[in-house]
């Protein structure tokens, strides 16, 4: 089985490129930055960067929605090639090939955090599908009406 679960931060705008076959597919290639887990209280936070690569619909939703900095969950599996580059050179990449992905925030929220909302890039301005939740500080929550 090969099935990999990620949440992080797009590390950079995806890009986008066409196929040049009779039906161009769309081939969308990005980097996330997942955060390790912290063992010790003085260490400092360390993140792993992964490829990720998807294809078709899918790609250009992602390359249409995510700009560097939000946060996206994929799905996927881990596939490695090998090629040889112009010197001669065997050459290895792993990539996660994204069969799923989600929202994990708003627009509003990454803008809030200091980070870009969006580059559009001369795209059309589309509002994020995913509903914002409305959440409330733990001092402001009454006991009483915890369900538990």
């Amino acid at each position: 089985m090969n099935k990999v679960m990620l949440l992080g931060r797009m590390v950079r705008d995806p890009e986008i490129r066409f196929t040049q076959s009779a039906e161009p597919l769309a081939v969308c290639r990005f980097t996330i930055a997942v955060d390790r887990p912290i063992s010790k209280a003085n260490q400092d936070k360390t993140a792993d960067f992964i490829n990720c690569i998807c294809f078709g619909k899918r790609g250009e939703t992602i390359g249409e929605y995510f700009s560097k900095g939000n946060k996206i969950a994929v799905i996927g599996r881990i596939q490695v090639s090998n090629y040889t580059d112009k010197s001669g050179n065997n050459r290895y990449s792993t990539d996660v090939v994204v069969e799923e992905f989600d929202f994990c925030e708003s627009r509003n929220t990454s803008s809030e955090q200091g980070e870009p909302a969006s580059k559009n890039n001369g795209k059309n301005s589309k509002s994020n599908p995913q509903p914002q939740e409305e959440t409330l500080p733990m001092e402001d929550m009454n006991n009483e009406e915890l369900p538990f």
